[in-house]
């Protein structure tokens, strides 16, 4: 009993070494579930979803300011968070809280926004800031394009090198 003990306790803790830090790596690659700061690499997909963000948001009128970030699928009005899920929906077919498109915009509003140190949810916040007009959501889709657009150039040539 005590040589199977010997032998079965290195062999779990190899096992253990090897999965976890693969799973762990496999969570980061991913952007994981709940890294504020996941950087996933973007894609042609990414700056349609910026684009067609930008329709649904595309005027006064259309601007939902009281976000919950909840959606309905037969709303009316858009905050910036909702006019980014739907535009995820209709480009990709699924939103994903972690996206790159989702997490570009975050980055963007950290870089822009007066009083991010007081957001809890940089989109929802941001969009329901008394602060932030429709001007403001207008910059914030150029920056955004921008950066997208950025990002896929650079990645692409760093994969073509």
């Amino acid at each position: 009993m005590k040589e199977k003990t010997c032998v079965l306790i290195p062999a779990a803790l190899l096992i253990c070494a090897v999965r976890v830090p693969a799973q762990w790596l496999a969570g980061q690659a991913a952007g994981g579930d709940d890294n504020p700061d996941a950087r996933p690499p973007v894609t042609k997909a990414d700056v349609r979803i910026v684009q067609r963000a930008r329709e649904i948001l595309n005027s006064p009128s259309g601007w939902n300011r009281a976000d919950t970030r909840v959606c309905p699928a037969d709303a009316k009005t858009f905050s910036l968070y909702c006019a980014l899920e739907k535009a995820t929906d209709e480009v990709s077919g699924k939103f994903e809280h972690r996206g790159a498109a989702i997490e570009e915009a975050r980055f963007v509003i950290d870089e822009i926004a007066p009083n991010r140190k007081n957001y809890k949810h940089r989109l929802k916040d941001y969009n329901n800031d008394p602060t932030t007009t429709f001007a403001d959501i207008q910059k914030f889709f150029r920056l955004f394009e921008d950066r997208i657009t950025r990002r896929l150039r650079e990645e692409f040539q760093g994969h073509s090198q």
